[in-house]
């Protein structure tokens, strides 16, 4: 959530860079500093009103330990009528209050000077290319058809018991599974981020906190009775860990690392861009984030993108990094990278990683704060896929195919067990 303050200093800006969204903002923000006008005379008066009427209070008292009770009697009747007008204003500020939280939750993060502008994934830029192509055998499959063929995974049972989008994996496929989590909660953890295990389920606060809600509320699952989420990633769970949280600067950095299933709606897809493990309902991943001092944000998501990028080099998986355009930027984000892992079998890029720095973005949402010697900030929250499962494994399988096995990553094999399927 932008911070009202900075929208009032800097709007002409804001309407320039939220341009590379292809958003004409100026509108909602003229609406916001309009608002925040109202709700700070507001608060002026009411302020004024509560001191006269604490003044009133003392008066009285004084009156009548003097005898006068008529002139305490008459400032009681004003007193009275005071706290029908408190009430009135306070009643006004809490609607100013809420209608500019509902304008705030609306607009999305500032993008940073480094995003390009563009309208779609056609236009964001690759700044690196790393690892080689494999040249595959003429009768080579794609990852469902390999599925199949060494019943590894099986996605008519998943949809017998769910539905399509929710996968079994059988035998050597579910230790390719849990071989992967392994490795990279144990890559992670090397780079110094601590382990955590958190709650799968999220409430509303956790989902507004990091962004999610409302802006997309379609595409999570929500269990009504208890009005909770399933989280569409950990991200939420391990950020919203400080909602309404001060930190010490010396606490700095905080870097975690999560694994958990994830659960997205993904509505609407269809095709076979979305086909085996292309694009899941249920998925599993392991996250990073970090909470920084804004000082240092930049230089963290830089460490994040070098760490993934040693995963993806281990993995000896051919891939890209991206950094996004505006109009492919996610709504809480100021810069991210993408990472693509390349799909021998299907001839085609695969996202596997989206490493972001959202700045205060959500730190003002969440109220996580810094104390820097007593001056309170707003934190920078960062966080980064280390990484998503389905795509790896479908690159995994498809990439390392031979005409009568699937080999495994060398540095996997430890996990494991085998060095082929």
């Amino acid at each position: 959530m932008l911070v009202v303050s900075e929208i009032i200093g800097n709007s002409e800006g804001i309407v320039k860079s939220m341009l590379k969204r292809n958003i004409d903002i100026k509108p909602q923000l003229e609406k916001i500093i309009e608002l925040d006008e109202k709700r700070r005379s507001t608060q002026a008066s009411l302020d004024n009103l509560l001191a006269e009427s604490n003044q009133i209070a003392k008066d009285i008292g004084k009156l009548f330990k003097e005898g006068l009770v008529e002139k305490a009697s008459n400032l009681k009747e004003k007193a009275a009528l005071l706290k029908v007008d408190s009430k009135n204003l306070s009643a006004l500020l809490n609607s100013y209050v809420s209608e500019l939280k509902v304008l705030l939750l609306d607009i999305p993060n500032i993008p940073h000077d480094l995003v390009p502008k563009g309208s779609s994934e056609n236009d964001n830029i690759e700044i690196l290319r790393e690892g080689e192509i494999p040249e595959l055998h003429k009768n080579a499959l794609p990852h469902w058809e390999l599925a199949v063929k060494y019943d590894i995974i099986d996605f008519e049972l998943g949809n017998k018991i769910t539905g399509a989008g929710f996968p079994v994996y059988k035998d050597k496929g579910a230790k390719l599974q849990r071989a992967l989590i392994n490795y990279f909660l144990d890559k992670n953890i090397d780079a110094g981020y601590k382990e955590i295990q958190v709650p799968i389920l999220i409430n509303e606060e956790s989902g507004t906190g990091t962004g999610q809600l409302p802006d997309k509320e379609g595409q999570m699952y929500l269990v009504n009775e208890d009005n909770l989420y399933l989280a569409p990633t950990a991200e939420v769970p391990v950020t919203n860990i400080y909602r309404n949280s001060i930190l010490n600067s010396n606490q700095l950095p905080i870097c975690l690392t999560s694994y958990t299933p994830c659960f997205r709606r993904e509505a609407g897809s269809y095709g076979s861009h979305v086909r085996g493990l292309n694009r899941l309902h249920q998925f599993d991943k392991v996250e990073l984030v970090r909470i920084e001092n804004p000082s240092k944000s930049y230089l963290a998501l830089e460490e994040m993108v070098n760490h993934v990028k040693s995963i993806l080099i281990e993995l000896k998986l051919p891939f890209r990094i991206l950094r996004l355009c505006g109009g492919d930027l996610g709504f809480t984000s100021c810069l991210t990278y993408d990472f693509e892992v390349y799909s021998a079998a299907q001839k085609k890029w695969l996202e596997v990683s989206s490493v972001s720095n959202f700045e205060n973005y959500q730190s003002n949402r969440l109220k996580l704060r810094i104390n820097n010697n007593g001056n309170k900030e707003l934190a920078h929250t960062l966080n980064g896929s280390s990484l998503a499962l389905p795509r790896i494994v479908a690159c995994i399988l498809e990439n390392f195919q031979t005409e009568s096995s699937i080999n495994i990553p060398k540095i996997l094999v430890p996990y494991t067990g085998f060095d082929k399927i």
